[in-house]
C-alpha cells in the first residue's frame, strides 16, 4: 500500500479580536478574557493523501481552503491538532508571495529557491530550466514590478516546479494568466503525477479537478462535508451551490457501477423517463459513432411553473461536459405550465462521439441557469456506450471526420 505522504488530523483554526493589546498580551500566558471574540475558520479536520494521490480541495469562497494549505505548509500555524508531511515538498500558493518585487527574476529565482532549500550551486544549475519553461524572455532580467499577474505565476510555477517534487501543493494561482501556460503548467503536474508526485491544490476548474484528480475533499464553513471520487463531489457542490439560492433538497444514490446519483431541486417538476431511441423508437444502450438518434424525455409538473426550461448535458467518463444546451438556449421555452401537466421532449442530434461510456445529466429551470430556478438538476441520469462498428479508427471523445485534399507542389 502507498505510504502516507499528508496526515492532517483533528486540525482546526482560530482567530481572536481582543479588546486591547493588553488582552492579547495576557492570551500568551494562556489567560482568557470573556471580552475576546473567537472565530473558527477550520474545524476538526481529518484526511489523508496518499504517495501518487491526487486531491483537490474544493469549496466556496471563505469556505478555509487556502488556510488549510497554508497550514500544511507551515505558513501558517494550526490553534490545534496535528499535522505530517514527508517529503520534498514544493508549494505554490497566494500569487507574489515571496516575490521581491524590485528585484529580478533572475534574483528572485535565487531567493525563492533558496527559501526552498536548495543551494546556490543547485539553483545555478536550475537556472536555464526555469527561464525556458517560463519563456519570459527579456523580462526575466527585470524588476518583478513590471510583471502581469501572468507574468508573476510563470515565474512562480516554474520555480516551483524545476525538479519534480514527492508533493506539490498548488493553490488557485494556475487560474490566472493565459491559457497557454495554463495547459503547459498542467502538462507538467500530469507529467510529475505518473512519475509519482502526491498533488494537493485548490481549484474551482472542475474539468482540471475531475481530469487531474484522484479523490475531491469538499470543505463548507471550515468543515469537511464531502470526501471521495471527483465526480461525486463536484455533482454534490453544483447542487449544494443551487440548494442555497432555492432552498433546495439534495439526494444521493450509489448505482450499480459503484457511481452516485445526485438529484437536487425544489421539486415542482421531474424528469421520469429519459431514453436514446434509434430511428425506428427502439432504445438504445449502445450507439454507434455518428448514429442518427433521438434522445426522448418525459417530464411530470406537480405545481404550476411561470415558465418551464429542460436542458440537458452529456458528459464523458470523467463527469466533463461534451456538449449541453436547452430549451431557453434554444428559445423554445414553455409558458404557464399548469399541475399535473406531462410534457415529452425529443432532440434529434448525430452521436458524433468517441468510443467509450457516456452520461446525461437533465435540468429542469426556468431560464439558462440553474441558480434562480432548480426545479430538478439529476445527474446520471441516464449511462450508454459508444461502440464504433464501422468508421475508421480515430483518437478522442468526437468524431469530427475530415475531407483531405493533397497537392504536391
Amino acid at each position: 500500500m502507498n505510504k502516507v505522504k499528508i496526515h492532517v488530523s483533528n486540525v482546526g483554526k482560530s482567530y481572536y479580536k481582543f479588546r486591547s493589546e493588553f488582552h492579547r498580551f495576557l492570551s500568551w500566558f494562556g489567560v482568557k478574557c470573556s471580552s475576546t471574540e473567537q472565530t473558527d475558520v477550520l474545524r476538526n479536520i481529518n484526511f489523508s493523501v496518499r504517495e501518487g494521490e491526487a486531491v483537490a480541495l474544493v469549496g466556496e469562497n471563505g469556505a478555509g481552503k487556502s488556510t488549510l494549505l497554508k497550514m500544511i505548509t507551515g505558513t501558517v500555524q494550526s490553534s490545534y491538532g496535528a499535522i505530517a508531511v514527508t517529503g520534498r515538498v514544493s508549494a505554490l500558493l497566494e500569487l507574489g508571495l515571496g516575490l521581491n518585487p524590485e528585484m529580478t527574476g533572475r534574483h528572485n529565482v535565487y531567493l525563492m529557491a533558496g527559501v526552498m532549500g536548495y543551494k546556490e550551486q543547485e539553483i545555478g544549475q536550475l537556472v536555464d530550466g526555469i527561464f525556458n519553461f517560463s519563456e519570459l524572455g527579456d523580462y526575466f532580467d527585470q524588476p518583478v514590478r513590471t510583471y502581469s499577474s501572468g507574468m508573476q505565476m510563470r515565474l512562480a510555477f516554474s520555480v516551483a516546479t524545476a525538479e519534480r517534487p514527492d508533493v506539490l501543493i498548488i493553490d488557485e494561482a494556475l487560474s490566472v494568466g493565459d491559457t497557454y501556460f495554463q495547459h503547459k503548467s498542467f502538462n507538467r503536474i500530469k507529467a510529475f503525477r505518473e512519475q509519482g508526485t502526491t498533488l494537493l491544490f485548490v481549484s474551482h476548474d472542475r474539468g482540471a479537478v475531475q481530469t487531474l484528480c484522484d479523490r475531491a475533499i469538499l470543505l463548507e464553513k471550515g468543515a469537511v462535508i464531502k470526501d471521495g471520487k471527483p465526480e461525486e463531489v463536484m455533482d454534490f457542490y453544483n447542487a449544494l451551490i443551487a440548494e442555497k439560492e432555492n432552498n433546495a433538497t439534495i439526494k444521493q444514490d450509489k448505482l450499480a457501477d459503484g457511481r452516485v446519483k445526485t438529484i437536487s431541486g425544489t421539486g415542482e417538476a421531474s424528469v421520469v423517463d429519459v431514453a436514446i431511441l434509434d430511428n425506428k423508437g427502439q432504445r438504445l444502450e449502445f450507439v454507434d459513432v455518428g448514429q442518427p438518434v433521438t434522445l426522448a424525455l418525459e417530464v411530470e409538473v406537480y405545481r404550476f411553473i411561470p415558465c418551464l426550461v429542460l436542458g440537458y448535458g452529456i458528459r464523458d467518463r470523467l463527469g466533463q461536459v461534451i456538449y449541453g444546451t436547452n430549451t431557453y438556449l434554444k428559445k423554445q421555452p414553455l409558458e404557464n405550465v399548469e399541475a399535473g401537466a406531462r410534457v415529452r421532449y425529443e432532440f434529434d442530434f448525430s452521436a458524433n462521439l468517441g468510443p467509450g461510456s457516456y452520461s446525461l445529466q437533465t435540468a429542469l429551470v426556468s431560464n439558462d441557469t440553474h441558480l434562480e430556478n432548480n426545479y430538478e438538476w439529476r445527474d446520471l441520469a441516464l449511462i450508454f456506450n459508444v461502440v464504433n462498428i464501422n468508421k475508421p479508427h480515430f483518437d478522442g471523445c468526437s468524431w469530427i471526420d475530415p475531407t483531405i485534399r493533397i497537392n504536391q507542389l
